[in-house]
Formats: C-alpha cells, sequence, structure tokens
C-alpha cells in the first residue's frame, strides 16, 4: 500500500495555510495586502482560461457518443425542473431568514451617501441585464468561436449541445470525431493539474486583497448581516439539498469533505468558477456519467445559484428593513419572481451576485437603489458564502440527476465518499 502523502503536501492544507497568512498581511499590512491583488486574479484568469474548452469537450463527447438524443433532453428537462425547485427554496428561505433574524432593524444607513459613485456603477451593469428577451438573446453567440473565445457558459453549453447532436446524426465518422475530442479534454484536465497547484497563491493574493481593502472592520459593522447569511447556508444545505441527497443514496456531509480541495480554493479566491474544471473530474470520478456532467454542471452554473438566491432575498428584505420600508406579501412575492430571472446567467465570479442584486432592486420600486453602498464593503465576504454554496449545490445537483436517470455508479460512489485522501 502506497503510504500517504505528508500533510503539507495535501491542496487544501496548502490553500489553508496560505489563506491565514494572507489575512495576517491584509491585517497588518493593509496597503501590501490591497496590492497582492493580481496574484489572486491571475490565477482566476489562468482557470478561466480553459473552462470554454473543457465544457466544450465534455459536452460534445457526451452528447457525440449517445445514440438516444432523448435521452439528452430528459436530462436537461430533469436538471431544469430541479433547478428552479431548489432555487425557489433559498429565495423563499432567504425571505424567511430576514423576517426571523431582522438583521436590517435599527441599522445606520449613514454610509450610503459615502458609496453612491461605486454603486452607480452596478447599476449601470445592471440595466443591460434584466429582461426576459435581454437574456434569451444573450444565451446565443456573435459566432461560433466567439463563445469559445469569450467563455460565456450558456454560450458555450449552447454550441456545444448543438455540435454534440450534429455528431450524433453522422455515424461513424461522428462517433471517431467523439473520441478525439475526448483524448483532447484528456490534455486540457491536465493542463488544469498543472494550473491547480498555484491555488495556494491565488488565494493568498484574493485574501490578502480582500482584508487589506475592505479591512475586518466592515466584518464588526455588518456582521449580524453575515452571520445570518452563513447560517441560512448552512441550513439549506443540511435541510434542503441533505435530504435530497440521503433520497439518491449518499450524505451530503461527505461529499463536503470529499470536495474540501475545491471549498477550499473557493473560499480563498471567492469564486467557484476556479474549481469548475476538477469539480467535473471529480463527479465522473463518483461514478456520473460523462453525459450528465456535461450538462447538468455547467448548467447549473448559471440556472443552480442558490447561494445567490439565499444572498439576494435575504439582503433585499435586509435593506427594506435599514431602510424603513414597508413591503406587502404581494410585493415580496415579486420579489421572488423577479428574483428567478435576475439571478440566472450569474456567474461564480465576485460581484456578479451584486450586480443582480442591483438589477433587482432597479425593478422592484420602493427601495432606495442607494442603500446598496452599505452592503458594498462586506460584498468580497458574502461572496465567499455565496460561491461555497452554489458549488456544494451544483455537485449534489449532478449526482441526483445522474441518479434519477440510471447514470450513476452507486459502488462507485459510496467507495470514493468513502476515501480519507481523494484526488
Amino acid at each position: 500500500m502506497a503510504a500517504k502523502p505528508p500533510v503539507w503536501k495535501r491542496l487544501y492544507v496548502q490553500v489553508l495555510v496560505a489563506i491565514a497568512i494572507g489575512i495576517v498581511m491584509g491585517f497588518l499590512y493593509p496597503t501590501a495586502g490591497a496590492k497582492m491583488k493580481p496574484l489572486g486574479d491571475a490565477f482566476i484568469a489562468l482557470v478561466k482560461m480553459m473552462i470554454a474548452p473543457i465544457i466544450f469537450c465534455t459536452i460534445v463527447h457526451g452528447i457525440g457518443s449517445m445514440s438516444d438524443l432523448k435521452r439528452v433532453g430528459r436530462i436537461g428537462l430533469k436538471a431544469l425542473i430541479y433547478f428552479e425547485v431548489v432555487s425557489t427554496f433559498a429565495l423563499i428561505l432567504g425571505l424567511f431568514a430576514a423576517h426571523v433574524f431582522k438583521p436590517g432593524i435599527g441599522l445606520d444607513m449613514s454610509a450610503m451617501a459615502n458609496n453612491a459613485s461605486a454603486v452607480a456603477q452596478y447599476v449601470d451593469r445592471a440595466k443591460g441585464d434584466t429582461g426576459f428577451v435581454a437574456h434569451l438573446m444573450a444565451i446565443i453567440p456573435v459566432s461560433f468561436f466567439d463563445a469559445l473565445a469569450r467563455g460565456e457558459l450558456l454560450q458555450v453549453l449552447l454550441v456545444s449541445i448543438f455540435t454534440g447532436i450534429a455528431l450524433t446524426q453522422m455515424g461513424e465518422a461522428g462517433q471517431q470525431i467523439s473520441h478525439g475530442i475526448e483524448k483532447v479534454a484528456k490534455v486540457f484536465f491536465q493542463i488544469v493539474g498543472i494550473i491547480v497547484y498555484f491555488a495556494p497563491i491565488g488565494a493568498f493574493g484574493a485574501m490578502a486583497y480582500t482584508v487589506g481593502a475592505f479591512g475586518l472592520k466592515s466584518l464588526i459593522n455588518l456582521g449580524y448581516l453575515i452571520l445570518c447569511f452563513y447560517a441560512t447556508a448552512i441550513i439549506f444545505i443540511l435541510l434542503v439539498i441533505g435530504p435530497l441527497a440521503r433520497a439518491a443514496g449518499f450524505s451530503i456531509l461527505k461529499f463536503i469533505a470529499y470536495i474540501r480541495d475545491e471549498l477550499f480554493i473557493v473560499f480563498g479566491t471567492a469564486s467557484s468558477e476556479t474549481v469548475l474544471p476538477n469539480m467535473m473530474r471529480k463527479l465522473k470520478k463518483l461514478g456520473v456519467s460523462e453525459s450528465v456532467v456535461g450538462l447538468v454542471i455547467p448548467t447549473g452554473y448559471s440556472f443552480n445559484l442558490d447561494g445567490t438566491n439565499i444572498y439576494m432575498t435575504l439582503s433585499i428584505l435586509f435593506l427594506a428593513q435599514a431602510t424603513g420600508t414597508d413591503l406587502s406579501i404581494g410585493q415580496e412575492a415579486t420579489i421572488i419572481a423577479i428574483s428567478m430571472l435576475t439571478s440566472k446567467g450569474a456567474s461564480g465570479v465576485t460581484g456578479a451576485g451584486f450586480v443582480t442584486l442591483a438589477a433587482t432592486l432597479t425593478i422592484i420600486p420602493g427601495i432606495p437603489i442607494g442603500s446598496l453602498g452599505v452592503l458594498l464593503g462586506i460584498d468580497r465576504f458574502m461572496s465567499l458564502g455565496r460561491s461555497l454554496t452554489n458549488l456544494i449545490g451544483n455537485g449534489a445537483a449532478t449526482i441526483i440527476v445522474g441518479r434519477w436517470e440510471n447514470e450513476l455508479d452507486r459502488t462507485q460512489l459510496t467507495a470514493e465518499l468513502n476515501r480519507k485522501d481523494p484526488a
């Protein structure tokens, strides 16, 4: 039996140490810490450059190797139904938490004016993101290669599905191309494996910047809201995702332990996109078929943002409480309906949740848009929770849909989850 690697060689340990060093540096030397931002940005950029080709190859091979296209439609439909139901629970839970904990009552809103100009840029970005037609048209790329070049997940998903379907209609030639694409995908995954070695450096840079630029003071000033958000996210994972996972034959806690490397990277970088390729590799290792992994998790990154949904409704109610804005039951129902639309397409990158929140507030009358300024200082810390919850939710969704479709090797799933040192 091979000897276990030393603890310090484990990725999650290295990332955890790097995060701790980043926090200390940002706290003691805030100016120098803020200058570490390029390290985090560079790591995220390195991973993002591989996401589009990996998704394209995975989906094309997954669909291209199928003979029954009805299966593709069935998997996609089940995934979308799951996403909408679970996302609705997340939105409602955020509202419920705001009513129970009342984090906005008694808050001093003097910070609003100081952040007015900063809020304006998010509102401007949000204006182009609202409306069903705008979201629908955004899925269609300018050209086939533009989707891959820009790396927009939904656009890549669209061209990948069309390509995969085309290969299934080409008979033997299509199968040969599909196998070739599978081999190319292995090259891309190997590149990602090299990039991941730099995760501790990226986590250090991102965390040093976060603490140095925003300071721990912002955590204290709005600590109760942050605590409410994280508590609500944990409740959601344990009481909503947990039972669904158990019904599918696995423990959500064991799954979280299995993806701990990825969770620590997300915690350090505040972006769930940094681990998308690794998550796809691990989900296939858990026994989920390639076609399900290829279809479900990339789609989930746009349609199954549980953490973002909790954040949006909790934050809107928080701002309503802080500004003394009374909302009727009908208005709260409208918030849920609007949030279901505006949250779609928000990526795992830091700040996307804040943009979707701004987009939602521009539609909802009554709550001053300037009140968003009070959340700017803590958005980076909230983004950590959004990204972590989104990642866990999408990973679990992929396994659950795989189980529904009988595209899951349950023996392999159990064996992998029981491993103490998942690779």
